[in-house]
């Protein structure tokens, strides 16, 4: 017999234990969904023909993908095992917190809530209005913000609604760049299998291949944000590493499809240069003809659409969390009374991401965040480290395969993308470096007015 309120998760707000008031109404598809929806946005669209001007050839983009998509995988693996250890509201808040402290994880949800979550939402919804530009008479600015307003609101309504839009768009997007990738396989009139092999001039050097990887790296950003969500995955501690996981295998075949279709269906120089459409459409054209514009607007407005839901889901989580520790207004942390959805924090995201919209100007903030997002990144596969040795005992239903190594590399590598980025765009990392110090200067504030013995 199924007992009274089976799913919410109970117990008092304490330090280390899952707020009250959630409703586990996630389960492995929408789970997966989220993974695969919020990782394949626009990137793998636009990001081929700009990596071809730096790389000059088929060989070394391909290469570029390889190693971003590895070094993408293995802080997917970091975050598995630290998802079936605490599956809770936050994600990298709570991993964060179990291995620093408070104070490194206030700074990385300051980040995410004041540029990393709206900054993405709005570049999305962006995106989507530019992709539907021509076919809708409207203006790109109304576009946006009706979809920022309208997947707020959807999101304010119970998880499950979420999760069951989310399920439904990744599934639509899925085909539709399945079917961009087999079309250009299989159909192109006039493919050639050497093309995919052509080294060029041969390796375009350390800081021209590095440049590649960090422009592959934004296409795969995304696979961190189901632990955000994990207090409202069903069976938690299995579902989280499994779908994080699997959803990661599955991105990873789909873009490797993606790019070898580009680079076979078309000769190198319309890869560089697909005029005035994007690599996906210019190669669309080789198998369906004028009625690829259309096909691939739509698949890119879908794709975008499915991100921005994914972040909203998601990302509105971190502020509940931080709420729910006593160092946000406590506002953030309230639930809606039926649909059991941090309602508050919902609106208060798509406020911000809506004022990004207007602005415009977002880019440079975005950009930056996503540089400190690597910090985090490599700081969250680093508490693996900390917490094998600290805290044994935990359970854990899912181990970095490869330990130490595989941890040890992935923050190894994520410094280095740090002072790559640093010597290349020292703008964007000052940018970056002085969001996070005012987070700093917050935090304080804060903590100290904490009455003693809070959580």
């Amino acid at each position: 017999m199924d007992r009274p309120n089976e799913g919410l998760v109970r117990g008092p707000p304490r330090h280390g234990a899952e707020p009250t008031g959630l409703l586990r109404g996630l389960g492995p598809w929408a789970a997966a969904s989220i993974v695969v929806g919020t990782i394949i946005g626009t990137g793998v669209f636009l990001k081929t023909s700009t990596m071809a001007k730096i790389g000059g050839s088929a060989l070394w983009v391909l290469a570029a993908w390889g190693v971003a998509g590895a070094l993408s995988f293995t802080g997917a693996l970091a975050y598995a095992e630290l998802g079936g250890m605490f599956p809770r509201a936050g994600g990298e808040y709570v991993y964060l917190r179990e291995g620093y402290g408070s104070g490194v994880a206030y700074l990385y949800a300051w980040n995410r809530f004041w540029i990393g979550t709206p900054g993405s939402i709005a570049a999305y919804a962006v995106g989507t209005a530019t992709f539907l530009g021509d076919a809708l008479p409207f203006g790109e600015k109304p576009i946006a913000l009706a979809l920022v307003a309208a997947f707020t609101a959807i999101n304010c309504f119970h998880v499950r609604a979420g999760g069951g839009v989310q399920t439904a768009l990744t599934a639509l997007k899925v085909a539709l760049i399945g079917g961009l990738a087999l079309g250009a396989l299989g159909l192109a009139r006039a493919g050639q299998w050497s093309r995919v092999a052509d080294s060029g001039r041969g390796f375009p050097g350390l800081a021209a291949f590095g440049a590649m990887v960090i422009a592959a790296l934004w296409a795969y950003d995304g696979w961190n944000n189901l632990p955000m969500a994990a207090g409202e995955v069903r069976d938690g501690s299995r579902t989280v590493p499994r779908a994080t996981v699997r959803g990661m295998l599955g991105v990873l075949a789909i873009y490797a499809l993606v790019n070898v279709g580009y680079f076979y269906a078309l000769p190198f120089a319309d890869v560089v240069s697909p005029g005035d459409t994007s690599v996906a459409q210019r190669a669309a054209t080789e198998f369906l003809g004028p009625a690829a514009q259309l096909v691939l607007a739509a698949a890119m407005a879908i794709s975008a659409i499915s991100a921005m839901h994914g972040s909203m889901l998601t990302g509105a989580r971190v502020p509940y969390a931080v709420a729910s520790d006593g160092l946000a207004p406590a506002a953030l942390a309230r639930l809606g009374t039926r649909s059991r959805v941090p309602v508050v924090a919902v609106l208060v995201q798509g406020a911000i991401a809506c004022a990004y919209t207007l602005l415009g100007g977002f880019d440079e903030l975005t950009d930056a965040v996503v540089v400190v997002s690597w910090l985090f990144y490599g700081l969250n596969a680093g508490t693996v480290l900390v917490l094998r040795r600290r805290r044994p005992e935990l359970p854990r239903s899912f181990r970095v395969p490869g330990y130490p190594f595989v941890p040890i590399a992935f923050v190894a590598l994520a410094l280095a993308l740090l002072v790559d980025s640093a010597l290349v765009t020292p703008a964007i990392s000052t940018l970056g470096a002085a969001s996070t110090a005012v987070g700093a200067v917050v935090y304080f504030a804060v903590a100290r007015r904490r009455a003693p013995g809070s959580p």
